[in-house]
């Protein structure tokens, strides 16, 4: 088991994050995903040019089987289906039974007694990593009754888009964090990944990230791919960190958000180990 993040410094971060890029690329594991539908291709693809694996599912019992299967595993609650009340808490127990790492994002948490029910329901069987943008963060944290305080922060409804800083969801993530034992990851301008321990700022990605639809959702599943090899926090460093690379790639060489998508793709595929360890980071110690 890997040391403590608050014994680590960022080197030492950085040394595990280039690792991870490196055994993923040596090892092609398997992240299977129960994910959005409007971005299952993206998410796929995503897995892949990392050098994981892909498998997309959302049957109750399909869910528990690749839950055996992958070394971890991606929920997304995008778009949900009627099945998904049974899907995702059975799917979610398996992992949990099987010790298997897993990736929740809450997209659009406070829309409809469903998914607000589903959110509720896993956490008993707590993700290993959340992410999502600010506002899912410090909604997941009130419906946790992991931070009311959080509250104070927020600007405007929950759903899909935003409304509150990354600056104004570190409480929150800190809190469901230190509630997991995991990590969060909470996406913005500049990023913010915490283990409750300590917390990095991730800068660099691209505005264009914003006109597409699946940049948020392939995050989790490339994260996914990473928690096959690494613990939490360095996980969501190295998937944070590199999304960001590709997304600036990205961006040099495209001419509008259609060719963005097939660009950043293409640099996810060419990013090395060491293009990822030297990825722009700031780490706080709590």
């Amino acid at each position: 088991m890997s040391e403590p993040s608050a014994t680590r410094t960022a080197a030492e971060l950085r040394a595990l994050m280039a690792r991870a890029v490196r055994e993923v690329r040596e090892t092609n594991p398997l992240a299977p995903s129960i994910t959005n539908t409007v971005t299952q291709n993206f998410v796929a693809n995503a897995q892949l040019a990392v050098g994981g694996s892909a498998a997309m599912v959302y049957l109750p019992d399909e869910g528990e089987c690749v839950a055996a299967m992958g070394g971890a595993l991606y929920i997304n609650l995008g778009t949900l289906l009627p099945i998904y009340e049974q899907s995702i808490p059975r799917t979610a127990r398996a992992l949990s039974a099987a010790g298997k790492p897993w990736v929740l994002d809450p997209v659009g948490v406070g829309i409809g007694s469903l998914r607000t029910q589903l959110i509720q329901t896993v956490r008993d069987d707590k993700p290993t990593i959340l992410r999502g943008n600010a506002s899912e963060i410090i909604a997941v944290a009130e419906l946790w009754g992991l931070d009311s305080a959080a509250a104070s922060g927020a600007d405007g409804p929950r759903g899909v888009d935003t409304t509150d800083s990354v600056d104004a969801a570190e409480r929150a993530a800190v809190a469901i964090a230190r509630f997991t034992g995991g990590a969060v990851a909470v996406s913005g301008a500049t990023d913010l990944v915490t283990d409750g321990t300590s917390v990095a700022r991730l800068a660099g990605g691209s505005p264009l990230m914003t006109c597409i639809t699946g940049s948020g959702c392939s995050l989790g599943g490339v994260a996914s791919v990473y928690a096959c090899v690494a613990d939490p926090f360095v996980t969501a460093l190295t998937a944070t960190a590199a999304y960001n690379l590709a997304g600036a790639r990205a961006a040099e060489r495209c001419t509008g958000p259609g060719s963005f998508q097939v660009a950043f793709l293409d640099a996810l595929y060419q990013l090395t180990p060491e293009d990822v360890a030297e990825a722009p980071l700031q780490l706080t110690v709590l």
